[in-house]
């Protein structure tokens, strides 16, 4: 049975985020059972969240919006949220490996500046087109880091717009330790980075002469470059005590980034809006 995996499992309803701090030195996880749990074979976990979030990249303006989630695995192949898309990895874990590989595809869609764009200001730029960044995702993973059951997870996705909006390249590489706090509670501590291209910041953050006339912003040229850092913490609580049975779980999670570079210098970001930007969920999930 994979026990790491089990816990780590449980964990991905943070909305596909995730890493944690040692605190198992207060409580030790108990002994997992020897009979099969919800995880081992196929699982699904399905849920509903609310999020809170920037109204768009670089905004200080905030929204409240519905936040869905579908992840499991299902012959071997593992599914999981990414963003508002999903990732889909390949490589099946072994029984009881040290180290586990990550390799597949990921689907995202990108819907900043198309819709709830609150300032008025930024929102006579006008919308942007929604896109759909589709690329591969590979990493490692290195189980029984600190206790039996943590993890810590190097992984990095790269993605092309293919709906015709940015027409740009993403890169997202992350860094996440995960470890369960007792048989009912898990928690993590996410750390990661967004490099973006030409294309793409030209498109988000670049204000042309027609958008300057429009708006009343100077004009600016965006190239590429690290779009932001962040961080992200999430806790699940199981609510029966018991994440290795599957049943409805709560899932708590905050994350912050700063912008970077021509990102955080663009009027929509530097004038408009703030380099902080912050994001909360709340959600709760059914693993069957």
């Amino acid at each position: 049975m994979k026990y790491s995996n089990i816990f780590r499992r449980a964990a991905l309803l943070s909305f596909g985020l995730g890493l944690s701090s040692p605190l198992l030195a207060q409580e030790d996880p108990a002994p997992m059972p020897p009979e099969q749990t919800v995880f081992d074979g196929d699982y699904l976990t399905a849920g509903i969240g609310v999020a809170v979030g920037a109204s768009y990249e670089g905004s200080d303006d905030y929204t409240i919006s519905p936040l869905p989630v579908v992840l499991g695995s299902f012959g071997g192949i593992d599914f999981q949220p990414r963003g508002p898309g999903i990732a889909f990895d390949l490589i099946p874990d072994k029984e009881g490996a040290k180290v586990d590989f990550i390799f597949g595809p990921v689907v995202r869609a990108r819907f900043d500046r198309q819709n709830s764009i609150k300032d008025p200001v930024v929102r006579s730029l006008g919308k942007l087109d929604v896109a759909v960044e589709v690329g591969p995702f590979a990493g490692i993973q290195v189980n029984r880091v600190l206790n039996p059951y943590d993890s810590l997870t190097a992984q990095v996705d790269v993605r092309w717009d293919v709906a015709g909006a940015h027409d740009g390249m993403v890169v997202f590489p992350s860094l996440t330790y995960f470890t369960p706090l007792s048989r009912g509670v898990v928690t993590s501590l996410s750390v990661n980075g967004e490099y973006v291209d030409d294309d793409y910041a030209d498109y988000y953050f670049s204000i042309s002469p027609a958008g300057s006339a429009a708006s009343g912003l100077p004009t600016f040229t965006a190239t590429s470059g690290w779009k932001n850092v962040g961080a992200t913490v999430l806790t699940g609580v199981d609510l029966d005590g018991d994440v290795t049975n599957g049943g409805f779980s709560l899932i708590f999670l905050g994350s912050y980034s700063r912008m970077l570079g021509d990102p955080k210098r663009s009027p929509v970001t530097s004038i408009r809006g703030s380099a902080n930007q912050f994001f909360g969920a709340l959600g709760v999930g059914y693993t069957f």
